[in-house]
């Protein structure tokens, strides 16, 4: 009996190089960039408490990610529902760094936002009422119903604002804003996708 899922790769050594090639992107280089503008003293503390700090770390991750959607985008082994969430993140990140020359925006939200939008879409256009998560070391998959793992994220969502608020890191006016950017990026990205 096959397994179904959203994300439907051309063999299983295409999804391995697909999966290292999107982290090494989209993680991987950001982190080594910013480590690298800490060391160098172009930004104070991991946390960059001052809006002007982010504006490096917003740039150069979202021309990684613009780099990354340019490499997904016509690619036949990555799945659409993988192009357009790269796309809405990149949207996201060019927001966020416009947004962040008024306020300082929570990025946690945005992010949080972006994922709950994007998973939304994602399971509502190619679900068939479960999500399989393959376990590779274990041999097996794991199989879940997609409006629990849609409750999983909304929780995670609403975790991130309440944990920004609670640390007094952010106003609520950039929690939500955040929230908004995230969930918009997403939509605008799957509408200019498809």
């Amino acid at each position: 009996m096959p397994i179904h899922t959203f994300l439907v790769f051309q063999g299983p050594k295409a999804e391995g190089m697909v999966l290292i090639s999107i982290l090494t992107i989209s993680v991987m280089f950001p982190l080594i960039a910013i480590l690298m503008m800490k060391a160098l003293g172009l930004i104070s503390s991991f946390s960059m408490p001052d809006k002007k700090e982010r504006i490096g770390p917003l740039i150069i991750t979202g021309l990684f990610y613009m780099w990354l959607y340019v490499n997904v985008r016509n690619n036949d082994n990555i799945p659409n529902a993988i192009s357009f969430f790269i796309l809405g993140t990149t949207i996201a990140i060019f927001l966020a760094l416009t947004i962040n020359s008024f306020t300082k925006i929570s990025l946690h939200t945005i992010a949080a936002g972006g994922f709950l939008a994007g998973m939304t879409l994602i399971i509502f256009n190619w679900s068939y009422g479960y999500v399989d998560i393959p376990i590779p070391f274990l041999g097996t998959v794991w199989r879940w119903s997609d409006r629990m793992v849609l409750m999983v994220v909304m929780l995670l969502a609403g975790a991130s604002g309440s944990a920004r608020l609670y640390l007094k890191a952010h106003e609520t006016d950039e929690i939500y804003g955040g929230y908004i950017v995230g969930i918009l990026s997403q939509m605008v990205a799957f509408k200019l996708f498809f």
